[in-house]
């Protein structure tokens, strides 16, 4: 498998916020997000087997806990990824997918906990979501939009509704995308879209969605890697 890294940290994102979570972190995306905070997982990282994999989350996290496969897209390594989720849910850790949804989820195991990120328009990657994709989320999963600005909140309603998320994940989550140059300061001045405007809009439109904060990016510098 292709890893560009394995740490630990806080989790910073989804209902999941908070938790001391171990991150495994495969390399390779095949999209390229205007607002991306990754561009480093394009390329390099190494191989590594999985005892090495599996190793390294049990030293950093010996006793269980959270562990999340990101990237990059980890579903383009689907057939590693798989063997890898099946071992950390036999081994009882609980276990985080963060993904596009522009590859079929299906094969996914149902323990997994799917955390969607749907690409609005301004993302520079719309319409990629594999639709189909829908029918395998579980009320265990989440759906996430990154919002840059009014229409990408109008199209994040939109499809929450159409497809009647809140009833069919656990959670809908809106968040503020940051600005891929954020760096320095620990504010939400980084964000493109001001996360209190973002909360004001969901109030006033009673939106079925909660308000997520990459909270690792207010509590490190926000182009640290490896937090």
């Amino acid at each position: 498998m292709h890893i560009t890294e394995i740490y630990k940290s806080i989790q910073g994102e989804s209902s999941y916020a908070g938790w001391p979570c171990v991150f495994v972190r495969l390399t390779g995306c095949n999209l390229r997000c205007d607002w991306c905070d990754s561009e480093y997982t394009f390329t390099g990282g190494r191989t590594m087997a999985l005892d090495e994999i599996v190793a390294e989350v049990e030293r950093l996290s010996p006793s269980g806990g959270v562990v999340e496969i990101t990237g990059g897209e980890p579903m383009l390594q689907e057939r590693e990824v798989l063997v890898l989720m099946d071992w950390l849910l036999n081994a009882g850790y609980s276990v985080l997918l963060e993904t596009s949804g522009e590859r079929p989820l299906d094969k996914v195991p149902k323990q997994i906990v799917k955390i969607v990120d749907v690409k609005c328009p301004n993302s520079g990657e719309p319409d990629t979501f594999h639709m189909e994709n829908l029918d395998a989320l579980t009320s265990r999963d989440e759906v996430k939009f990154v919002i840059s600005d009014r229409t990408d909140y109008d199209f994040a309603c939109a499809f929450t509704a159409e497809h009647q998320l809140d009833g069919r994940v656990g959670s809908v989550i809106f968040s503020p995308a940051f600005r891929r140059e954020a760096m320095g300061s620990r504010d939400s001045s980084q964000c493109l879209l001001d996360p209190r405007q973002l909360a004001e809009w969901m109030l006033a439109d009673s939106v079925p969605a909660r308000l997520g904060l990459q909270i690792h990016k207010f509590i490190w510098d926000p182009a640290m890697k490896g937090v």
